[in-house]
Order: structure tokens, then sequence, then C-alpha cells
């Protein structure tokens, strides 16, 4: 007959619980990303509100139509962005959002792991920056643009771009070394 497993001395014990019990100061990060989304709808009917009634004064320009399109989606895709950040920052750093079995549930929600939540954020970044970059070469013919502003835009673009390429090289180089191990280990 074994013997039981050691138990961990009471201060070990008491220090793990803290520790553990720590993830709970996250949740203030993830409600003030919530108390963020009604400030961005605000901003989102505030951009409709001050921009729509100029499309209807006069003649309005097709590509008018198309920058207030990209100013909303850009606000849209930065809102669904908080909402990953916090859905799945909360389940992988503080605690299961128990939704029981409510048919809204995300298919998403509860398997966004760390490294798919970096994937999304980038590629949510990279286009909130594509958008901006549009919206500049849309108002290129409009008014004068410095061109200083327009490089920096696009090489800043870039940047997220190759920084999305390369997190996903990563991800995929870290996915195969654990295949491969997988095989190693399970082969003996």
């Amino acid at each position: 007959m074994t013997a039981p497993a050691p138990r961990n001395p009471p201060l070990e014990r008491w220090l793990e619980a803290g520790l553990f019990g720590s993830r709970w100061f996250m949740a203030p990060f993830y409600v003030g990303l919530v108390v963020a989304l009604p400030i961005m709808m605000w901003v989102f009917l505030a951009d409709v509100i001050h921009e729509a009634p100029k499309l209807f004064n006069g003649t309005p320009k097709p590509e008018d139509g198309v920058l207030l399109v990209l100013s909303l989606i850009d606000l849209t895709l930065a809102a669904n962005l908080v909402l990953i950040v916090v859905f799945s920052g909360y389940e992988s750093f503080v605690s299961k959002i128990d939704t029981g079995q409510h048919e809204d549930r995300p298919d998403w929600m509860g398997k966004v792991d760390f490294s798919a939540l970096k994937l999304k954020l980038i590629a949510s970044i990279v286009a909130i920056s594509a958008i901006s970059l549009l919206k500049t070469f849309m108002q290129l013919g409009q008014e004068p643009i410095d061109q200083q502003v327009l490089i920096w835009q696009v090489v800043i673009h870039l940047t997220f771009v190759l920084s999305g390429v390369f997190l996903a090289l990563m991800d995929w180089l870290h996915c195969m070394a654990e295949k491969v191990e997988a095989q190693v280990h399970g082969g003996h």
C-alpha cells in the first residue's frame, strides 16, 4: 500500500491560495472596458448625428457617404475588440462566465485562448488601421494631406500587418513543435 502524498505546509497552501485569488484583481480592468462600450456607442451616435445631415445638404458626394460608413465600421470593430478582450480575458485569467445554456452565447466564447486572443487582437488592429488608411486615401483629392502623415500611416499599418504575420508564424511553429513532441513521447 502506498503512502498518501504529503500535504503542503500551511504557509505554502495559504500563499498559493492568495496567489490564485489575486486573479480577481483583473476583474476591475474588464469592468472598466465594459464601461468603455457605452462611451464608444456615444461617439458612434455623435458621429452619425453630426455627419449624416451633411449628406442631405446639397449634392452629397459618394466619398462622404463612404467615409461616414468607414468611420462607423472603425468604431464597431473597436467595440468588437473590446468585447473579445473582455470575454476571453476574463475567462482566461479570472473565472469562467456561467451563461448556462443561453442560446445567444457566442460560439467562440470559452474557446479563445491567449494565443487566439493575440491573433484576434492583431487582426482587429490591422483592420482598424486599414480603414484609417483607406479614409486618408479617399481624402487625397478633397483636401491637402501632409505627406509625412500619410507615409507614417502606411509604415504603421505595414508594421501591424508584419506583426500579425509574425505572431501567426510563431503560433504555427509552437503548434508544430507540440505535435512533434507529442509524436516523440507518444512513440515511447
